[in-house]
């Protein structure tokens, strides 16, 4: 807890992360003892895992002795998920939607997706240049794990060749076609954009790690390096990854994410005013308005096959391995 007064918030629009701190392991209808609550403690971090345990009435208690009778929760579908929780105990919540993966329902934007863009395009538009002075297939790994709208966005903003999505699963043979074929025209070079959940038709996603302490154990990663080496291995031409990981995660928001950002809370407060509860603050139609949180919690808003921008990427020669 921590009271945060004017001076505390001022300039804020202009910084990344948070204030008060956050949590991906510490849901609170599954939590690991060891793991979650002494995040500071390095002997806990090495033990294993104790089975998860409900502390829903620790979190309300807490509310409780410090007089805290509104909850405004900042996050992604994870996040709204849990806020519902709260919200079916009686907490009031106002929801505000915030992701760099865009996958929240009822929301056409989240804060920080375009961020996560500009700067997943920057990278992409960066490795056209060795990419295009040695010829080579250059594959780029992006955030995204169930949903493609960062890999997406940044594919078609940057001019990738290729824009690999998990809901969309790919043919190598498709995959490779292309690549041969841009070596044998005088382009000579490939750009491949591949969100971190792709997979091939009829396999996998690609998973780095297990993490038996998250509610979400599966650590994604590796589907760039795997499929350099399969695109390398089957068309001779030299690839070389880059994976971005938290790079996309952190520094200054953009303009747009800002001036979105500001907008968001201010509807926030508008409807902690106006008395409401269990709403879930959301950019659609070119405006800020809000739905009931019970809509958005969980689910994850996925890109639809017949997307627009799908469709217009294919119109200029995009090709999403199908």
């Amino acid at each position: 807890m921590r009271h945060l007064t004017d001076a505390d918030v001022s300039g804020v629009v202009g910084l990344g992360g948070t204030l008060l701190g956050s949590s991906n392991r510490c849901n609170p209808r599954k939590f690991h003892p060891s793991t979650g609550a002494n995040h500071h403690d390095h002997v806990s971090s090495l033990l294993p895992p104790d089975a998860p345990i409900d502390v829903t009435d620790r979190c309300l208690a807490t509310l409780r002795a410090h007089r805290v009778d509104t909850l405004v929760v900042v996050g992604g579908d994870g996040t709204m998920t849990i806020a519902e929780d709260f919200a079916k105990q009686g907490v009031r919540v106002i929801g505000v939607p915030k992701t760099i993966d865009n996958d929240l329902p009822c929301t056409d934007l989240t804060f920080g997706f375009l961020t996560a863009v500009a700067t997943a395009t920057d990278a992409l538009d960066r490795v056209h240049t060795t990419g295009k002075s040695h010829h080579r297939a250059m594959v780029v790994e992006t955030m995204g794990r169930n949903a493609g709208w960062l890999a997406l966005f940044a594919g078609v903003a940057s001019g990738a060749d290729v824009i690999l999505l998990p809901e969309i699963p790919f043919s190598l043979e498709s995959v490779c076609a292309t690549v041969a074929e841009r070596q044998r025209s005088r382009k000579g070079y490939s750009i491949l954009a591949v969100a971190e959940g792709a997979k091939p038709v009829g396999g996998m996603q690609t998973v780095a790690r297990f993490d038996p302490a998250s509610p979400d154990p599966v650590r994604l990663g590796g589907i760039g390096a795997l499929l350099g080496k399969q695109i390398e291995d089957r068309t001779g031409v030299e690839t070389r990854i880059t994976v971005l990981g938290h790079i996309q995660r952190g520094g200054a928001p953009i303009a747009a994410d800002r001036v979105l950002a500001t907008q968001f809370g201010a509807h926030a407060v508008q409807l902690l005013e106006a008395g409401a509860a269990s709403r879930l603050v959301v950019w659609r139609e070119g405006r800020v308005s809000d739905v009931a949180l019970a809509d958005a919690a969980g689910k994850q808003r996925l890109v639809p096959l017949d997307d627009h921008l799908i469709a217009a990427a294919r119109e200029i020669g995009t090709s999403f391995g199908d």
